[in-house]
């Protein structure tokens, strides 16, 4: 019993690393196994592109989901709160975001 309790759990753990790799590729352009600050920026960068609809750089109150800040939000605003949490990731200091950082939840 002990035994098949040890293989469901290297199943999970092995499960997990998965998609914790396929969430990293998500973000990683360079595929190069590691996310870099700009990567990073990019690929969570798609929705406030998508929402400034008139494209000035600048996420206007009426370009915002209900319920968010409720002011004027420009793009480096939005890059600059990007790059607080990349380093706030970035548990190991080493200027990248590896599988398990990027999956882990912010600091």
């Amino acid at each position: 019993m002990r035994f098949w309790f040890l293989v469901m759990l290297a199943v999970a753990a092995n499960a997990a690393a998965d998609a914790r790799s396929d969430y990293l590729q998500q973000f990683d352009i360079s595929a190069d196994g590691r996310v870099q600050l700009g990567e990073f920026q990019s690929y969570l960068s798609q929705g406030f592109d998508a929402r400034d609809v008139n494209g000035n750089g600048i996420l206007d109150i009426n370009e915002q989901p209900p319920g968010s800040n409720r002011r004027p939000l420009s793009r480096t605003e939005h890059l600059r709160a990007l790059e607080a949490a990349f380093h706030r990731q970035d548990r190991n200091r080493d200027g990248h975001l590896n599988a398990a950082e990027l999956s882990a939840p912010p600091g």
